[in-house]
């Protein structure tokens, strides 16, 4: 199943949902992630907080929507609140599409740790999500839609 993870900025959530979704997905799921409006480089805290937690960050890097045009995803994902308001690409067709909202780790001001803890919750979060995808087996059209969904709320 091929999914594209979409946030406005592409630098954090969707980063982060690629990276857990690649490894957790293996030769099941291919991935990428795009943002409506790319920072044009990931967030620092992001590679550092997916090395810790022992995922690959190898290839990850903020782009446009736009560079996916023939990638012709089975599922989009959008993992920010701004994006899932905005009008998708008329590329994206009869795509399943859903929302994951997710709280902004790298938008969170605090301590260190407190940052930490939120970048590990928000993969931590993504795992189970991903992982329960992956143990529901093949999906399509609207269960896959009923699936996800029910998954935004793990």
């Amino acid at each position: 199943m091929k999914i594209l993870f979409v946030c406005t900025h592409n630098r954090c959530r969707s980063i982060l949902a690629e990276a857990v979704s690649r490894q957790l997905g293996g030769a099941l799921l291919e991935v990428r992630s795009a943002g409506s409006q790319p920072a044009g480089q990931v967030h620092p805290l992001s590679l550092k907080y997916l090395a810790q937690a022992g995922y690959s960050t190898d290839g990850l890097r903020s782009q446009s929507w736009d560079a996916f045009e023939d990638f012709a995803p089975d599922l989009v994902v959008t993992v920010c609140d701004s994006a899932a308001g905005e009008a998708c690409p008329v590329w994206f067709g009869k795509t399943v599409k859903v929302h994951w909202g997710l709280k902004d780790p790298s938008a969170l001001s605090g301590s260190e740790e407190d940052v930490k803890a939120a970048f590990l919750a928000t993969i931590g979060t993504l795992e189970k999500r991903i992982q329960s995808l992956l143990d529901a087996g093949p999906l399509a059209g609207e269960a896959l839609k009923a699936k996800m969904e029910a998954l935004a709320h793990v």
